[in-house]
């Protein structure tokens, strides 16, 4: 059972979050670290996260907008606009000139996008299992487990 600890502040008449015991800022510090190691992974390769997200998420589901791709990433549609701008100068996605339909552009990643993601996917999966590597498998399972539920939690709330 998760727990979040609060510490009442006997000089005030409100609660505090401990922050030794507290899960939100644990989660916190544990996607920043993670960022931090995956950005240095990707900055030799002429990368950032977000980059790299955007690459994977293409990948996955191509053909999505900005807008999508901006989501997806967890940027803001102008930075997303400005980052799918470069990776179409060079050379990485290909974007139409005219929207197929409505105003949203598509966009598709090139071969050399794809082979820059492949290295991108190799560094950044170290990362991952670096990160995992004191858990069992059991223990990850339920991490995923846990985690997917409080996302479910607070986005149905």
């Amino acid at each position: 059972m998760l727990t979040l600890s609060v510490c009442q502040n006997t000089d005030m008449s409100q609660d505090r979050i401990d922050l030794q015991t507290s899960l939100g800022y644990l989660l916190k510090e544990a996607a920043t670290a993670l960022r931090t190691a995956m950005e240095e992974v990707l900055r030799p390769l002429g990368m950032t996260v977000t980059h790299y997200s955007c690459l994977e998420l293409l990948a996955q589901r191509p053909g999505l907008s900005n807008s999508e791709l901006a989501r997806g990433a967890f940027v803001t549609r102008q930075s997303m606009n400005v980052l799918l701008q470069t990776l179409e100068q060079n050379g990485d996605v290909t974007r139409p000139a005219q929207a197929p339909t409505g105003r949203a552009l598509p966009t598709r990643l090139t071969a050399q996008g794809r082979q820059n993601l492949e290295r991108a996917s190799a560094a950044v999966r170290a990362v991952e299992v670096r990160m995992l590597s004191g858990m069992t498998a059991d223990d990850q399972s339920a991490a995923f487990t846990s985690l997917r539920s409080m996302i479910d939690s607070l986005r149905n709330d």
